[in-house]
């Protein structure tokens, strides 16, 4: 079976990914399994040229069909931020709860009505050549007045999804991996695996 290396050192998102691509025809590696220490700046000015940069970067160093995803957190009263600095918003040395509260806070006086925002995901297949296919995803919701919930990474536990009255950090990872920004995105990475395995 081919291999596919998962390009990315975030072990929440290497996890995700994991699941959402289970059963596809290839071996699915990280860039530890086969020893591979390298780390790509995300140094585009959009989601898409960054999951590109960093796929092709994997790639052709690893010589593995290699796919990488950028995503990132986007509130409409902020006039799109944090979007793609969405990791380096409170700062390169923010953790997960840092960056948090560093976003309820810019919140603190917006209304609820005023909170909507919505998670963009893009996801790069490269191959060692060079040559890149790019799918995406997204889901709306809104920003919650304090974090809850435990599971996932990220900004999940101030994401809330009115329809299912949590937010995304309370749902399981059943739920997380059906309406996720990155599990919209991962079906259609699903489909192009599935046709490229049939050539």
């Amino acid at each position: 079976m081919p291999r596919l290396l998962l390009a990315t050192n975030n072990a929440g998102k290497l996890s995700e990914l994991r699941e959402l691509l289970a059963g596809v025809p290839f071996e699915l590696v990280s860039p530890a399994d086969i020893g591979l220490n390298l780390e790509v700046a995300e140094t585009g000015h959009t989601y898409a040229t960054n999951a590109r940069l960093k796929a092709r970067m994997f790639a052709q160093v690893s010589k593995l069909p290699s796919l990488a995803d950028d995503s990132g957190l986007e509130v409409d009263i902020l006039g799109g931020a944090p979007g793609v600095f969405s990791a380096r918003y409170a700062g390169k040395e923010a953790n997960d709860a840092m960056r948090v509260t560093f976003l309820l806070d810019k919140l603190k006086s917006t209304p609820w009505v005023k909170r909507k925002a919505h998670f963009r995901c893009v996801i790069a297949l490269a191959a060692p050549d060079g040559t890149a296919q790019l799918v995406s995803g997204s889901c709306r919701g809104m920003i919650a007045l304090e974090p809850r919930g435990k599971h996932g990474f990220g900004y999940d536990p101030i994401f809330y999804f009115p329809k299912l009255c949590k937010t995304m950090a309370e749902l399981t990872p059943e739920l997380k991996n059906a309406v996720s920004h990155r599990a919209r995105a991962a079906r259609r990475m699903r489909a192009l695996l599935l046709a490229c395995a049939n050539t």
